[in-house]
């Protein structure tokens, strides 16, 4: 059963967010160029790269189509490169999507087979988590 954070229920009258979706993730990287690169090798493409005014810039990268993108961070003092760990990465087919990371390059760990889903993890150049998942086949 789901519950609010105050133990309620939730119903119209206690649902008041006019939130949507979750749009942009920051993952935290040493090298904003060198993670661009690899997170275009891997398919993501690149939504706006643009200077910031501070010195910094704004690199922001996405799965095609789809509404949720990362941006590449390196401001954050609280977030150092390679400490994201988890962001999972639906896929239909993880066999072939692993057998496309590895063959750019990528070590991926082996494929992990639950109840609950098929995984498949590997990282990025700082040591940032990503994990792929197929849903199970009935």
């Amino acid at each position: 059963m789901l519950f609010n954070l105050d133990n309620t229920k939730p119903n119209k009258s206690n649902l008041k967010t006019t939130m949507k979706l979750i749009e942009v993730i920051s993952v935290p990287v040493t090298d904003q160029q060198a993670s661009k690169a690899f997170f275009q090798k891997i398919g993501f493409q690149l939504i706006i790269e643009a200077a910031m005014g501070d010195g910094g810039t704004w690199v922001q990268l996405g799965i095609p189509g789809q509404a949720t993108s990362i941006t590449l961070v390196n401001w954050f003092k609280n977030m150092p490169p390679g400490s994201m760990q988890g962001l999972v990465l639906k896929t239909e087919d993880i066999e072939k999507e692993v057998a496309e990371l590895k063959a750019k390059g990528i070590e991926v760990q082996a494929i992990d087979n639950t109840p609950w889903g098929r995984f498949a993890s590997f990282s990025d150049p700082d040591g940032n988590g990503f994990t792929l998942r197929e849903d199970v086949k009935p």
